[in-house]
């Protein structure tokens, strides 16, 4: 039942290709016709041979040989154009999973390991193919062969037939029990296979941690012991297997000797002759491939089925933020904000997030608690205080990665959850901490989430970002590859590419979270001259440890669990002498 209802959801992405599977049906039944026939030219030449009619068995050799042409060529029919439907629902599955991952929230993602997504989207969906592939090309053909053989069978003898398949329903029990145990291995396996991956992404997304605190021993040690267990998960499928074919294939050995001992009976009582008895066996040999097949493929459904309920595990998943039904497009904004009495609070799947990388606050608890701030257009704020106060949230929640629990953000009046998601994020520029850049060119990952571009509008933003000298410097300039995450340029090179990404885009709003903390003096100095250029006439949020950075501000925000607890410019908060004069003073005495 479950086997069932795992496959079921399969349904939609077959549907589509039923053309193509009603064309390979067709080929199929055609095969499925000749094997009867195969098996009463077997009969009938059995029936020539030692008779000395050399013309009579030549043209039922012919007939023969054409009979398996015409056969084969069929077969090709079938392999092929299943192949292709099958190839076509793993690539919409793919697509589907992959946009449906695109669509659940921010928090999400700080959960869950990245391998194991990366598993189930490439090797999970993979198996899925093949088994739809199986169904189709092995599967419902061996069935129709068993049916049409067996219907031959019977014609030729009902009493021998019947006798042969007494030990049938012992065999179905066992290929059941057998398949449930398979299924069992199986997820285990492919959680361990899982698991490896994800390891292997951390590790090697983190090398150059890894050496620089010289824990290779460390990590060979912990990747030993994932592949290990992943060596005992498969060994044990394995030796399953190596169990069940000796029990099946010598309960199949039992039926054969029945087989012939039954056979005799009857030719020596009158009911069969010698050339229908050849005849016969000829029909329990065509017997042999499908339940084997059938065997094989049983065991492989179940394995596919831990596959199947991997990946609709993660279509059950539900973003948390939502676009309301009818919302509107975010008209261009002057760049006025206000949070008005917002409180927030993260959901449990997303405690282990990166809080300025800090002490996370308690779990369900309130990260900000009645905050409201009123933003001008145009206006420079920052945001100082804590690890884990609340800043980064703060300005996490102004492009909805995640959806307050109480009071209301708006732009120029609009409360941000009345307009789209796309038209909200196109208006608001963010410049993170830590740079990602993607695989491709320096001109694509400027233009990023633009499939066509202009190469001056992108050469104008990186000499706004001050990016243009070096990038034109290199030997292919702005078509110069970019290595994985960037490891081919430095710190700074990297910021001012993800400034003018900023820049290309030119947002109303802007979001600078930590922009030059991780910065040399001199890549500093550059980064800063590019930010004081984009932030003219933009409303700025600026998340800062160092206070050298914020001093420009036209008002800084002391946040201290969730709460603003001081306003105002650089000069006025010295002089109230209090918390940001004492961040002050401990940073520069």
């Amino acid at each position: 039942m479950k086997t069932r209802s795992s496959y079921w959801h399969l349904l939609p992405y077959i549907r589509p290709q039923w053309k193509t599977i009603a064309q390979a049906f067709a080929c199929t039944l055609g095969v499925t016709v000749f094997w009867p026939i195969q098996a009463a030219l077997a009969g009938k030449i059995a029936n020539f041979i030692g008779q000395g009619d050399m013309a009579a068995l030549a043209q039922l050799a012919g007939v023969l040989a054409v009979v398996f042409l015409v056969q084969k060529i069929l077969m090709y029919g079938q392999d092929t154009l299943m192949a292709k439907a099958a190839l076509f629902v793993a690539f919409d599955l793919r697509k589907q999973v992959y946009t449906h991952l695109h669509r659940l929230n921010f928090g999400y993602f700080e959960t869950t390991q990245t391998g194991d997504l990366t598993y189930r989207l490439t090797e999970d969906i993979d198996r899925v193919g093949e088994v739809v592939n199986k169904v189709f090309h092995d599967f419902i053909p061996c069935v129709l062969q068993l049916i049409v053989v067996l219907g031959y069978m019977i014609y030729l003898n009902w009493q021998l037939t019947l006798a042969t398949f007494l030990v049938a329903p012992l065999m179905g029990v066992l290929i059941g029990w057998f398949g449930e145990q398979m299924l069992k291995f199986s997820r285990r396996s492919q959680n361990h296979v899982s698991n490896l991956s994800a390891l292997l992404t951390e590790v090697f997304s983190g090398i150059r941690l890894v050496q620089a605190f010289a824990a290779q021993d460390y990590e060979i040690a912990r990747f030993a012991q994932e592949a290990e267990e992943n060596r005992k998960a498969k060994y044990a499928t394995e030796r399953l297997k190596a169990i069940q074919n000796p029990v099946v294939g010598f309960l199949y050995a039992m039926s054969v000797l029945l087989l012939f001992f039954l056979g005799g009976w009857q030719i020596s009582i009158g009911n069969l002759t010698g050339a229908e008895f050849v005849s016969y066996i000829a029909a329990v040999a065509l017997l042999i491939d499908p339940i084997a097949h059938l065997t094989s493929n049983y065991n492989e459904f179940k394995q596919g089925q831990a596959s199947v309920d991997r990946i609709f595990e993660l279509m059950a998943i539900q973003p948390t933020v939502l676009e309301k039904r009818g919302a509107t497009v975010l008209p261009p904004v002057t760049g006025k904000v206000e949070y008005r009495n917002v409180t927030f609070a993260y959901p449990s799947s997303a405690d282990r997030r990166l809080e300025d990388k800090g002490d996370f606050p308690i779990p369900n608890s309130p990260v900000l608690k009645n905050l409201s701030i009123l933003v001008q257009p145009g206006e420079m704020i920052a945001l100082v205080g804590a690890s884990g106060a609340g800043k980064t949230t703060l300005v996490n929640l102004l492009p909805r990665f995640y959806d307050i629990q109480g009071g209301e953000i708006l732009i120029d009046g609009i409360n941000i959850q009345d307009v789209t998601l796309r038209s909200l994020r196109r208006q608001i520029g963010i410049v993170p901490q830590e740079t990602i850049l993607f695989s491709g060119t320096i001109a694509q990952n400027i233009a990023f989430g633009q499939a066509e571009f202009d190469l001056k509008d992108v050469q104008a933003a990186a000499e706004i970002a001050n990016a243009h000298q070096f990038i034109s410097q290199m030997t292919q300039g702005y078509y110069t590859w970019v290595g994985e995450r960037g490891v081919n340029l430095s710190g700074g090179q990297k910021q001012r590419i993800a400034i003018a990404r900023a820049v290309l885009l030119n947002p109303r709003i802007l979001i600078l979270d930590e922009a030059t903390s991780a910065l040399d003096s001199e890549s500093e100095a550059l980064v800063q001259e590019a930010l004081e250029r984009i932030m003219q006439d933009r409303t700025v949020f600026i998340i800062a440890h160092r206070l050298a950075t914020v001093r420009r501000a036209d008002r800084i925000l002391v946040v201290e669990q969730g709460q603003i607890l001081e306003s105002g410019s650089h000069q006025e908060l010295l002089e109230k002498g209090d918390r940001y004069a004492r961040f002050y003073a401990q940073q520069f005495s």
